[in-house]
């Protein structure tokens, strides 16, 4: 097995060429939380978990257009905007490193999961914050503390999965595990099971979502975190509230008629970082019970996800919410934090596992399998109910779900959209061929570098933050990216 990884080039991190390692390292079925947590769901009346998203993208705003993490950017240039709080994001992607030794080491059973874009991590190394790293190590690869914290993957350049290209989704998973197998080690990337999608974005086109989580365990993912109203029965109903704190069975079927699934879990309540900030979780699982499931009774989950660093809700009242709530938890003994993958694993020691789970779709599908038998469906028939639904059903699309309805990550990004497919395009043209009948050839300096510019076109920030500077930046990156290719 490969201990360590190097980039191909210093100059680019390293998000390519170890492929087949990386497959084999993280497609395993070893038990990764259970055999050293020390709850006992016989024990527990409801449960919650929280992670913290955090992401910085990376921007050609250095010396002669050079590429910089927007971290950088903000503390070169600390009297723009709100680039003021530079220094207080940084010690935000840093304190988990500090909040969880300090609350094992008071006898308390602290949780937490940790969401990093590659963007992200990259651009702590590039700066030289070796003080954050090493934060996030102690945390990560110390035995001592590893059983209370989960790192979820991710996109590599926290992509929005339904305008990236399908061919590029995989590409961007696989990135992510290169560079944090290359900063925590290939031990700390055998225990990321669990997946956290760019915005909290599910696509419900049928083949978009079969590829997508065909991808994901491909690469070794068992479960992912999906929004409430980004799912639906497969009779179109949406989910009752008690099915929201259990694990479901998410299905997919594309237009050939093929089935695959995966493991979700519900975050609900939107995208107010309130919630995760003053630990409502928590104390919304006070007033839950246990539920039914699989003819057992087990506590429910209360999941939530939030930026960890975005906003003053939790760059100021996070540690006065998440270190407080431990210490009730140790005299209570009632409600427990979880990891996901703990969870899950710990419905298995009971016997419970994925097939046993309430079975959700992506929301929307519904209405394209009444029009379409699933047992004669081609890709024709799909695509002429798509047509007839956009026509006549005002309330039908095909753009996804994420964290929020009102915004589409579609529609008047075409400026953006549209560059960036002929890019993925020219990419594919290029280097399919060529890497289907030599592997080696990612491990190539040019094949990381044209990689790298088409992976940093997909980043959501270009298109989140509406037209003008930051289109400006991706008009540069694919300019880059298309020359890498010529």
């Amino acid at each position: 097995m490969v201990a360590t990884f190097s980039p191909t080039s210093t100059n680019f991190p390293n998000i390519c060429g170890q492929e087949q390692a990386i497959s084999e390292i993280v497609n395993h079925n070893e038990t990764v939380f259970a055999d050293r947590s020390d709850l006992n769901l016989d024990q527990i009346q409801a449960g919650f978990a929280c992670a913290l998203h955090m992401h910085q993208p990376t921007i050609p705003a250095g010396e002669y257009g050079a590429l910089i993490c927007n971290l950088q950017h903000m503390m070169e240039n600390p009297h723009d905007g709100d680039n003021h709080n530079a220094s207080v994001f940084a010690w935000c992607y840093s304190r988990m490193g500090e909040f969880i030794p300090d609350l094992v080491d008071a006898g308390c059973s602290p949780r937490i999961m940790l969401d990093y874009s590659g963007n992200l991590l990259w651009g702590l190394k590039q700066m030289g914050r070796d003080d954050v790293l090493d934060n996030l190590k102690k945390i990560t690869c110390d035995e001592k503390y590893q059983p209370y914290t989960e790192w979820l993957g991710t996109m590599w350049s926290h992509a929005v999965a339904t305008s990236t290209p399908i061919p590029d989704l995989k590409l961007h998973i696989q990135a992510w595990q290169h560079y944090f197998a290359e900063i925590f080690g290939v031990e700390a990337l055998k225990r990321v099971k669990g997946f956290s999608p760019p915005e909290m974005h599910l696509p419900n086109h049928p083949d978009s979502l079969y590829e997508y989580i065909k991808a994901l365990k491909e690469c070794g993912y068992r479960w992912l975190l999906v929004q409430e109203h980004s799912v639906e029965h497969l009779d179109g109903s949406g989910l009752t509230q008690d099915e929201k704190y259990l694990p479901n069975r998410l299905l997919a079927r594309n237009s050939r008629g093929e089935e695959i699934s995966i493991t979700a879990l519900i975050k609900t309540q939107g995208s107010d970082t309130k919630l995760v900030a003053q630990m409502q979780p928590y104390y919304e699982a006070k007033s839950r019970g246990r539920q039914q499931l699989a003819g057992q009774d087990v506590p429910c989950l209360v999941s939530q996800i939030a930026d960890g660093e975005n906003g003053g809700v939790m760059m100021n009242e996070f540690p006065g919410g998440y270190n407080p709530a431990w210490h009730d938890i140790k005299n209570d003994g009632s409600v427990a934090g979880f990891n996901g993958t703990e969870y899950l694993e710990l419905l298995d020691k009971k016997g419970i596992t994925e097939v046993d789970y309430p079975v959700c779709q992506a929301v929307g599908q519904a209405k394209i399998w009444n029009l379409v038998n699933p047992a004669d469906t081609t890709t024709e028939k799909v695509e002429a109910a798509i047509a007839d639904l956009n026509a006549n059903d005002h309330q039908f699309h095909m753009d996804g779900a994420s964290w929020t309805n009102d915004l589409s990550w579609v529609k008047g990004y075409e400026n953006v959209l549209e560059p960036m497919n002929e890019l993925s395009a020219k990419f594919h043209e290029k280097y399919d061929r060529l890497v289907a009948e030599d592997p080696s050839v990612t491990k190539t300096e040019a094949y990381q570098r044209s990689l790298l510019y088409l992976m940093l076109v997909e980043t959501s920030c270009f298109r989140y933050w509406g037209q003008g500077t930051w289109t400006d930046y991706a008009r540069k990156l694919y300019a880059d990216g298309m020359a890498s290719l010529a």
